[in-house]
């Protein structure tokens, strides 16, 4: 895997990923992109809710919406790494059983979402999860 971050302007940055998709960040807060930190919550987010979705639809689950909700806490002190991590998964659908969307988290979270593995090296990472059932 690959990837290429050139300098723009000001404090923005354009990374380009090898599969060639690009993302705008930015340092300045607020700035025209998301900050290089934020990124970091992005993919935890994007990388366990691609696993989630996934098992959930393999379980024929009834799932029209997930959405991550992420809290991060840094260190007061330089370097200001991530302390503590929050995921709340929300899954809405129809019928959808609580204990196929705890078996998905539970998975995606302790085995296959690789930023999140990485992360809890560094950081205390939680999870949780709601369920919408839709009429």
């Amino acid at each position: 895997m690959e990837a290429k971050v050139r300098w723009l302007e000001g404090m923005q940055f354009l990374g380009t990923s090898g599969s060639g998709h690009q993302v705008l960040m930015d340092g300045d807060n607020p700035g025209k992109g998301a900050s290089p930190l934020e990124m970091v919550l992005l993919a935890v987010g994007g990388c366990s809710s691609v696993d989630v979705v996934s098992i959930l639809q393999k379980a024929r689950q009834d799932v029209t919406d997930c959405e991550v909700e992420i809290k991060a806490v840094r260190a007061d002190d330089h370097p200001r790494v991530f302390t503590d991590i929050e995921l709340v998964f929300v899954v809405t659908g129809h019928g959808v059983q609580e204990k196929h969307v705890e078996r998905a988290v539970s998975l995606s979270m302790d085995k296959y979402c690789s930023v999140s593995k990485m992360l809890e090296k560094a950081a205390n990472v939680r999870h949780s999860y709601r369920i919408v059932d839709l009429p």
